[in-house]
């Protein structure tokens, strides 16, 4: 069951400033995620492409860009979509499957995942049974 979050949450903050980053010509549904570790904050938004494969959505943003900077641990992330529509149920907030496995590189299942508008889950509350190679980390 997910946690309130705090009204104040300068992470969650931080993604709504991310959301309104965005680049969305197609589908109009902004998506900004705020990830925090040792190194502070790193922030991703969604950057759409005529080409939809193509898309790279917010959450894989903030993880590329802090792998690219050498960075390997996370301590939590927050994600906000401003564009969810209100009472949307909550699968309209969640991280799409790609995202989540992505994440689930990184992260263990203890890992906070902050959703504006939902609440604070556990990484295995929104992904119980990633992919992982057979001997490799799980």
């Amino acid at each position: 069951m997910p946690q309130p979050l705090p009204a104040d949450d300068a992470l969650v903050a931080a993604a709504r400033a991310a959301a309104q980053r965005a680049y969305v010509p197609y589908s109009r549904f902004r998506v900004g995620a705020a990830l925090a570790g040792p190194f502070g904050v790193i922030c991703g938004c969604n950057v759409e492409n005529a080409s939809f494969g193509m898309t790279i959505c917010a959450e894989r943003t903030a993880i590329v860009s802090a792998v690219a900077a050498g960075h390997r641990r996370f301590e939590r992330i927050a994600i906000a979509l401003p564009d969810s529509p209100p009472g949307a149920p909550p699968t309209a907030f969640m991280p799409c499957g790609a995202c989540r496995q992505v994440m689930a590189e990184f992260v263990d299942a203890a890992f906070p995942v902050l959703i504006d508008g939902l609440g604070a889950f556990r990484f295995d509350e929104i992904f119980p049974w990633p992919f992982v190679l057979p001997g490799m980390r799980g």
